[in-house]
């Protein structure tokens, strides 16, 4: 274990390692001093023989990233793992002037790098004697100080970057350091029972069921409500089994949670498959309150008697408004300024993004209205939405509503063969 300061106590170690060394392996060198500035600035106010020991990187230590520390936690127990680096060291030798002519800049590099060699692992008093409320020498890894081989490009990208001449220079790697995370591990309590009654896990001899396709009726992008869905895929059963829609509404505070409704399947028109009605009035006056138009995310869920809930794989599902529009392209006509009022089934829900698509352009609401809740046809009312006709050339425009990214369904089928045609009742003739 060790503290914030593990990488300055590393760092310091190494200095008085070099600076008491170097002098025992060479008389002349007794004056040799041992700096850990930038190499840009290593000969400022030195002007002996010196030694730079630059940090010039860290590491994550790949073996020790995601490894718990041990008598920390125990397996089963959520602790965050330590900080585990690898610190490169840049060490470059300076003789006692700029010019170097007896080459003492070699021997003091060579002193240097022949400490390193023979003294791989920095010692515990070494470390605790570095810095002052370090505790780097209680971690339960050793400190090991090998060479980096480094390419002259790259040792010439690395001096390219302190803008500075080059002098001769060694790389070393001290690792690793494990920097304690500060936030608490969890312990969980021992078990007594395993599942109810210690009767043990509960185990499924059938697979989970798991949805493949879902499918609106007649060839739509969306459903509406009181229209039947097909759901296709694997291992479908319609016992104990009920199908989950829950709303994909942004979450806000103060806005009211999206919809999630259960439905039970029935069975599908082929193999492999169920089917859903979404029903609405009469059979569900609730149903325009309950649902909102929008993106839905589907999933079946079984419940069987002593077992636990088994949930399938969740498919995305949208929702279209029904809409009706007036006055429409059946009725008068209507002319640019003039207000069209739509309305909406299912309701509106607070903070949903509604726009209008007057033929080809979007328009925003001049007033969106919800009923009144006290209202005794409260269950029965849709939300009524208005909008201002903008300019536009004589002629019939199709009108649609978008809530939340789903539009409306502007087409009905019609015709023997039915072939899909605009609903007269959505479209508006501008004069």
């Amino acid at each position: 274990m060790s503290n914030s300061l593990a990488i300055a106590a590393t760092t310091n170690a190494l200095r008085n390692l070099l600076l008491s060394g170097i002098p025992a392996l060479d008389s002349e060198l007794v004056d040799v001093e041992v700096t850990t500035r930038t190499p840009d600035v290593a000969r400022k106010s030195v002007n002996g023989a010196s030694l730079n020991l630059f940090l010039y990187q860290t590491v994550v230590n790949g073996a020790w990233s995601n490894t718990g520390l041990p008598r920390q936690t125990r397996p089963g127990e959520d602790g965050r793992p330590p900080l585990a680096l690898n610190l490169r060291y840049l060490v470059t030798a300076y003789g006692r002037t700029d010019t170097d002519s007896d080459a003492l800049s070699h021997r003091v590099l060579g002193g240097a790098m022949s400490v390193l060699h023979d003294h791989p692992l920095l010692g515990r008093d070494e470390i605790r004697g570095a810095l002052a409320d370090n505790d780097l020498a209680d971690q339960i890894e050793r400190v090991r100080i090998t060479p980096v081989p480094m390419s002259i490009e790259e040792m010439s990208k690395l001096w390219t970057i302190f803008q500075t001449h080059y002098r001769v220079s060694a790389t070393y790697e001290a690792a690793v350091i494990l920097i304690d995370s500060r936030q608490a591990a969890r312990a969980p309590l021992p078990v007594l029972r395993r599942g109810q009654g210690d009767r043990g896990v509960d185990a499924l001899a059938s697979a989970a069921p798991v949805v493949r396709e879902i499918r609106p009726p007649r060839p739509q992008p969306a459903a509406r409500l009181d229209e039947e869905i097909a759901i296709a895929g694997d291992h479908l059963r319609l016992a104990d089994t009920s199908v989950r829609f829950t709303g994909l509404m942004p979450p806000n505070p103060g806005r009211p949670a999206p919809p999630v409704e259960e439905i039970p399947p029935q069975p599908g028109a082929a193999p492999g498959e169920i089917a859903v009605r979404l029903r609405t009035l009469p059979q569900d006056p609730d149903a325009f309150g309950r649902w909102a138009p929008g993106f839905y995310t589907v999933c079946l869920l079984t419940r069987r008697a002593d077992a636990p809930l088994v949930a399938s794989n969740e498919t995305a599902f949208a929702l279209a408004p029904i809409v009706a529009v007036t006055p429409n392209s059946t009725a008068a006509s209507v002319s640019p300024g003039d207000t069209v009022t739509l309305t909406c089934a299912p309701r509106v829900r607070e903070g949903q993004r509604v726009l209008i698509l007057f033929g080809n352009r979007q328009i925003a609401p001049k007033t969106l209205v919800n009923p009144d809740p006290a209202s005794p046809t409260f269950r029965e009312t849709p939300t009524t939405i208005s909008f201002e006709v903008p300019a536009a050339d004589p002629g019939l425009y199709l009108v649609r509503l978008r809530v939340d990214g789903v539009d409306s369904i502007p087409f009905m089928l019609d015709g023997t063969p039915p072939v899909p045609v605009f609903d007269p009742g959505q479209q508006v003739r501008v004069s």
